[in-house]
């Protein structure tokens, strides 16, 4: 290998080692994804930092091509496109970013972390490091963040060895005294294993089921149930759901679609003797196979509404509640919207029956974690698979 292609590729190989590794779904481990911005800043050319920059976001994602696969009932080839699409914002920002002023350059990658973070770009904003702050600073809130910016900043400096070593050795002493964050007080979250029937099948049997589960897993407790456990939200469903809690002081936090002319949003329902409410619409649906903007461009329907900066908390009795339903789990601005309003703790549920035999729903129960860790708030998980 001839010495100028050398340390490209080491850097590209590198930066897939560090997305691989990083996003594996070990909480612990998230922190492996701080070398991105020292092999970014490392590239000597802006061809060599988008290189980077792919090797990262498509080893992250790795599980995007199968799980796509799986959900259209087809072949790799539309999971492998919308996984090179899906790489175009990252690496593109990432790439008009970089420079050959080491001077400005902690700065330019400032602006990138902070693009990627927030829409258009922070919707495909996967495998963002600052995600990894929950593990090297737990509890320490905002001020974390804080610190992570300004490590991720020091890391494209000539000091980045110092900084590397500051940062690994937070790491160690979090990981040593790892706990993972407590549940709430009498709620209760509940995995299912349903796969791709739970919120398709909507016979009788499948609710008196669920209703069954809810009543054995709690008395007098809130009890929540994965992404789309309910289908479709309809007065029917709603008044089934009230008699059959009727009597007992249970309530049940639930994933639903709330559907009209227009299209239908992916929401969380909360349900009890006393009666029920949608409590949240989803910021963000997954886009391409949820979020198809271009539906309404044509005026067409059958679309999720994209709610963005709506609901970031919401009430459940006396506690506020920071919900996030599955793929807002993958992000970041939903968790640090919602973490602004300093809710009580955080509802993390998901629906993740098509992403059987890769690392994305551990890689979504990792992000929450870290993120209730981060903020020292307690957390609910429910997941279907």
């Amino acid at each position: 290998m001839r010495r100028d292609h050398r340390e490209p590729t080491l850097l590209i190989i590198a930066a897939m080692v560090a997305g691989t590794i990083g996003w594996s779904g070990h909480v612990l481990l998230l922190p492996a994804a701080l070398a991105f911005p020292i092999l970014w800043a490392r590239a000597k050319t802006r061809s060599v930092a988008a290189l980077v920059s792919a090797g990262y976001f498509l080893a992250a994602s790795r599980g995007l091509p199968q799980g796509v696969a799986t959900f259209y009932s087809s072949d790799l080839w539309p999971g492998l496109l919308l996984w090179l699409c899906a790489s175009v914002s990252f690496v593109g920002v990432h790439a008009v970013l970089w420079t050959k002023n080491a001077g400005t350059r902690p700065f330019r990658y400032l602006v990138a972390a902070v693009l990627m973070t927030v829409p258009p770009f922070g919707i495909t904003g996967w495998a963002h490091p600052v995600t990894s702050a929950g593990v090297v600073f737990p509890e320490w809130g905002w001020w974390g963040m804080v610190a992570i910016t300004a490590g991720l900043m020091g890391l494209i400096t000539r000091m980045w060895p110092a900084v590397a070593i500051a940062l690994a050795g937070f790491w160690l002493w979090s990981a040593a005294f790892w706990t993972d964050p407590k549940l709430p007080e009498g709620w209760q979250g509940v995995d299912l294993q349903m796969a791709s029937s739970l919120g398709r099948d909507a016979s009788m049997q499948r609710h008196r089921d669920l209703i069954a589960t809810v009543k054995d897993r709690g008395a007098g407790q809130t009890i929540v149930l994965p992404e789309s456990a309910l289908g479709f939200w309809t007065p029917t469903v709603e008044r089934l759901w009230i008699e059959a809690l009727r009597g007992t002081e249970i309530s049940m936090v639930a994933g639903a679609a709330g559907i009209d002319a227009d299209g239908y949003d992916n929401v969380l329902v909360v349900v009890s003797a006393a009666g029920s409410k949608i409590l949240y619409r989803e910021r963000m649906p997954v886009p391409g196979s949820m979020w198809q903007p271009w539906r309404s461009w044509r005026r067409e329907t059958g679309s999720a509404r994209a709610h963005f900066f709506a609901n970031p908390t919401a009430a459940v009795g006396d506690h506020q509640v920071g919900p996030l339903i599955c793929y807002e789990q993958l992000i970041v601005w939903p968790i640090l919207q919602s973490m602004f309003h300093d809710p009580d703790f955080i509802v993390a549920v998901g629906n993740g029956w098509w992403t059987s035999g890769t690392s994305i729903v551990a890689i979504q129960r990792a992000n929450a974690i870290a993120w209730a860790k981060l903020f020292a708030k307690p957390l609910v998980l429910a997941f279907n698979t």
